[in-house]
C-alpha cells in the first residue's frame, strides 16, 4: 500500500488553538463519511451434548456437539456456512479436512482458523496432541467449531479423541457421540483412536508447540499423484480380497482407503500445477473425486456387491487414464 503523504498546504491555512496545530480551509467542512452498514447477524443456538440426531443450518450441516461449546460438523459452505458459525457465538474454527481454509472468510467474521489435516485412518500421536492443545487453548477464547469435508469421519473421531483427552467424557461416550454423527463402523481406525484415548496431564498438552497453521503446506502435485498411486495399489489389494480387509495387510481399511483417494483428488485441485494447467484438467480431478467419493459412500455404508464396487473402481481407473492421456507429460 502506498504511503500516504499530507499535502503541502500554504502556512496561511494553519492556526493555532489551544495551543495545539490545526488547519482550516475556507470552504464548507464536509459531513463525515456513513461508516458502511454492518449485517446484524440474530444469534443462533448451539446443539448440545444431549441432542441425539445432527443439526443443520444455512451452509453448514451434519453439526453435532461433543461437549459444551465444542461442535463438530461439516465444512463451512459460502458467506452462509461462516455467518452461521459466527451467528453461533464460534471463535475458533479447526479444519481436520486436506483442503485448504477458507481463511479469510473466516477472518472477515471474527474467526480464527487452524488446519491440522487426519487421514481415514486414525490419528498419529503427534497430531493428536496438537488437536487436544488447540482445542484446549481455544476453548478458554470461546466456542469452537471443527470440521473435516462432510463432517461424518474425520472430525467426528478428532473431537471425540480430543474430549476424552482433556477429560470432558470418557472413551465410550466419545463413541457414542461418533455414532450421531453418522461415522460408518467401517473406519475402524478413528474409532480405534477415540476407544484407546485417556486422559492427558496437562504438562504433557503444554509441553505442545501452539503455533499452528492457518493452512498447512498442501501436498504438491508430483507427491499428491505418488499417494494416488499407493492409494489405488491398496485398493486393487483390497479389491482382491473381495472388497474386506486384506489378512495379508490388516492396515488396509476398505473405506478409509477409498477416502483417502478421494480426498487426495479434491486436494491436487488445490496445487499450483493444477491452478496454472487449462481448467480441463481440474475438470478431470473434479470427476475423478466425485467417482472415488461414491466409492468411498458405497463402502462407509457397508456395500458387499463386489460386482457393483469394481464396476465403479473401474470408473476411478477410467477417469485417471483420461487425465493421463491429455496431461501425464
Amino acid at each position: 500500500m502506498p504511503q500516504f503523504r499530507w499535502p503541502l498546504l500554504p502556512l496561511s491555512l494553519f492556526v493555532i488553538s489551544g495551543g495545539v496545530w490545526s488547519c482550516t480551509s475556507s470552504s464548507p467542512p464536509r459531513a463525515p463519511a456513513t461508516p458502511p452498514a454492518v449485517k446484524a447477524l440474530a444469534p443462533i443456538p448451539m446443539p448440545t451434548p444431549d441432542d441425539t440426531t445432527p443439526k443443520d443450518y444455512p451452509g453448514v450441516h451434519n453439526v453435532v456437539a461433543y461437549h459444551p461449546g465444542y461442535l463438530s460438523g461439516g465444512q463451512p459452505e459460502g458467506d452462509a456456512g461462516f455467518e452461521t458459525l459466527a451467528a453461533m457465538g464460534i471463535k475458533t474454527i479447526i479444519s481436520v479436512d486436506g483442503a485448504a481454509p477458507e481463511v479469510e472468510k473466516a477472518t472477515a467474521r471474527g474467526m480464527r482458523y487452524i488446519h491440522l489435516p487426519i487421514s481415514y485412518n486414525g490419528i498419529g500421536e503427534e497430531r493428536g496432541l496438537e488437536l487436544t492443545r488447540a482445542t484446549r487453548d481455544a476453548m478458554r477464547v470461546g466456542p469452537l467449531y471443527i470440521h473435516c469435508h462432510h463432517g461424518k469421519h474425520r472430525s467426528a473421531g478428532a473431537a471425540a479423541m480430543v474430549c476424552v483427552h482433556l477429560g470432558w467424557s470418557t472413551p465410550e461416550q466419545g463413541v457414542a457421540r461418533m455414532k450421531v454423527s453418522g461415522t460408518s463402523p467401517n473406519y475402524t481406525g478413528l474409532y480405534a483412536c477415540a476407544r484407546r484415548a485417556a486422559l492427558l496431564d496437562e504438562k504433557v498438552i503444554d509441553a505442545v508447540p501452539a503455533d499452528f497453521p492457518e493452512i498447512s503446506k498442501p501436498t504438491d502435485f508430483v507427491q499428491g499423484m505418488v499417494d494416488v498411486d499407493h492409494a489405488f495399489e491398496h485398493l486393487k489389494e483390497i479389491e482382491k480380497a473381495g472388497w474386506k480387509t486384506p489378512e495379508s495387510s490388516p492396515d488396509l481399511v476398505p473405506a478409509a482407503e477409498s477416502g483417502r483417494l478421494a480426498d487426495l483428488y479434491r486436494s491436487l485441485q488445490e496445487t499450483r500445477y493444477v491452478k496454472e494447467e487449462p481448467v480441463g484438467l481440474t475438470e478431470l480431478l473434479r470427476d475423478a473425486h466425485a467417482k472415488a467419493h461414491a466409492l468411498e459412500e458405497w463402502l462407509a455404508a457397508g456395500e458387499q456387491d463386489g460386482v457393483k464396487l469394481s464396476a465403479q473402481f473401474k470408473l476411478v481407473a477410467a477417469s485417471c487414464k483420461d487425465c493421463h492421456v491429455k496431461y501425464r507429460d
